[in-house]
């Protein structure tokens, strides 16, 4: 398979709570907006939802975020465009 994405500013959320992945992807979009990266990438992986329901809520609240959308070959990661 070839990774369409693979040279983007990449979060790995395994292993974070809630609060703490929601701290950390509001930096992390914060840091990519300085640094003028427009797409980003955030893994949340699959399980039970929880990460990605906090990722997809997080990314709806922030003002840097123009759209995100699950990767059609990936779905445990979001492909995030900012502003």
């Amino acid at each position: 398979m070839i990774t369409l994405y693979k040279n983007l500013p990449t979060l790995d959320l395994h292993g974070f709570d809630r609060d703490y992945a929601r701290i950390k992807i509001n930096e992390f979009i914060n840091d990519n907006h300085i640094m003028k990266n427009k797409k980003i990438i955030i893994i949340h992986g699959n399980g039970e939802g929880i990460l990605r329901k906090t990722c997809q809520k997080t990314l709806k609240n922030n003002k840097y975020v123009i759209d995100y959308k699950i990767n059609n070959f990936n779905s445990g990661e979001t492909i995030v465009n900012i502003k």
